[in-house]
């Protein structure tokens, strides 16, 4: 009876202990994410504080984003290495099907100044060549109305000749969604990275 209560005694302890590291990494997780998203909250909060009380600040940034090649791709891997995601929102957020996921159809391709001028069908709907996030919407001499998404892959892409919907700057958007409609039956693209223009026949 003794030996028995010994065992018992000592399996107690040993599912005690186990049950104990168990607690402190589950604390521990928690703890790290709490921290990251109050971390987000703060920048978020002084940021819209900023731009509140100096209004031209935001031309500023928008030079330093975007003329300066400031690499979201960059700060995004670094992070990632050092902090893993904020959330692991893949796994937390239920996937949704997509109304709209399509691939680039064109007719003709010609070489057109930096890039290339695809000849499409009239009101033809863009489809998002690769994710990444909203760098510049304006007008593009020879361009027309132009977006340039910044990808992961760290590549710039200029679709030019495009009337867009709902996107607007710094917006994240995925591969294979919609980006808006062309203008006439020309779609412009052109594909740079760190200032040079790259060949349009790898890319599309």
């Amino acid at each position: 009876m003794g030996e028995d209560m010994g065992d018992f005694e000592s399996l107690s302890k040993f599912y005690n202990k186990d049950n104990k590291k168990s607690n402190n990494k589950k604390y521990k997780l928690l703890y790290h994410t709490l921290t990251k998203i109050l971390l987000c909250i703060i920048i978020f909060i002084t940021a819209l504080i900023t731009f509140k009380l100096k209004p031209n600040l935001k031309d500023k940034v928008y030079k330093v984003v975007y003329d300066n090649h400031f690499s979201f791709t960059y700060i995004n891997n670094l992070y990632n290495k050092y902090f893993g995601n904020i959330l692991p929102f893949d796994k937390v957020l239920p996937s949704e099907e997509e109304v709209f996921s399509e691939k680039l159809v064109y007719n003709e391709a010609n070489l057109y100044k930096d890039g290339v001028a695809l000849k499409v069908s009239n009101n033809y709907l863009v489809p998002i060549l690769e994710s990444g996030i909203v760098v510049f919407i304006g007008e593009k001499e020879n361009y027309g109305n132009t977006v340039i998404v910044q990808q992961i892959d760290g590549i710039d892409t200029w679709y030019g000749n495009v009337n867009i919907g709902d996107i607007k700057i710094y917006d994240y958007i995925k591969k294979g969604n919609l980006l808006g409609e062309v203008q006439s039956d020309r779609l412009y693209l052109v594909f740079q990275k760190e200032g040079k223009y790259l060949d349009y026949k790898d890319y599309i």
